[in-house]
């Protein structure tokens, strides 16, 4: 399948900025299961500084806001090739060894919600796979999806507490958990293509567990399947932290608002 992606994110200040600086983690990843045909980043307001793969293999791009700068305008698009493989996206590569995969963060560290549910799942650990599958389920049935109530500092026990939030939290509370079960995990951003729209509000994001004989497996909790060819990976880490689209500061004395714009549709190729 092919998908074609239009991304913008834009932030207006309500003074215009003295300077800043901002890490943008917004190229796919070439990997098992996607190849990216084209892609392109545009910038308003600021300027490119350097461009690395961090310690993830994220494509990173550091920028660097224009002093008197009064809006950004990050404007990403390209195309990328993807392929259904149930979820499977392959052996371990890269330079962080699969044990780092098992320490917990600030955002994924279970507390006693999160260890209750683990408790529910001590009969599938005969089959790791039942098991995760077993485990997205039941984050998903104690985790209503629901806007407004988290946002990107909420530990995965919060949300468990709570019983409602989004795709970040079901991700967070998946890797803690299986992290717990001692079972490698960690979080992915990336885009999705919705079935019954084309314009989203954000990008997606979802877990992967690292099984043996297998690898890493994907697992959307939020939507209760695993990735298939309408998914595209653009960062992992050990949480949403590491995996951000945008991260970053910047400085004056007024206020900054951010408004972001999303298309993802499926390009009929001919043969």
């Amino acid at each position: 399948m092919r998908l074609a992606i239009r991304h913008t994110t834009h932030y207006q200040f309500s003074q215009p900025a003295t300077r800043g600086l901002q890490r943008l983690r917004l190229r796919p990843k070439s990997t098992h299961g996607q190849q990216i045909i084209d892609w392109q980043m545009q910038l308003e307001g600021a300027r490119q500084e350097a461009e690395y793969d961090d310690q993830h293999q994220n494509h990173t791009t550091l920028v660097s806001v224009e002093p008197g700068a009064s809006a950004i305008t990050i404007t990403c698009s390209g195309h990328v090739e993807t392929s259904d493989n149930n979820g499977m996206i392959g052996q371990h590569t890269g330079h962080m060894p699969l044990w780092y995969f098992l320490a917990q963060t600030e955002l994924t560290r279970p507390g006693p919600k999160m260890r209750a549910l683990a408790g529910t799942l001590e009969t599938g650990r005969g089959d790791p796979l039942a098991l995760l599958h077993a485990l997205s389920q039941g984050v998903l049935g104690a985790v209503r999806y629901e806007i407004g109530f988290t946002d990107a500092a909420t530990p995965a026990e919060a949300a468990m507490t709570a019983g409602r939030g989004v795709c970040q939290d079901h991700a967070h509370i998946f890797i803690g958990t299986a992290r717990m079960l001692g079972i490698p995990a960690r979080y992915v951003s990336g885009y999705l293509m919705m079935n019954d729209r084309i314009d989203q509000e954000a990008g997606h994001g979802w877990a992967e567990a690292h099984l043996a004989g297998l690898g890493w497996v994907a697992f959307d909790v939020s939507n209760g399947i695993s990735a298939d060819a309408r998914y595209v990976r653009v960062a992992t880490g050990c949480d949403y932290r590491e995996a951000a689209p945008v991260t970053g500061i910047s400085y004056g004395e007024g206020e900054s608002a951010l408004a972001v714009s999303l298309a993802v549709e499926q390009q009929l190729v001919e043969q």
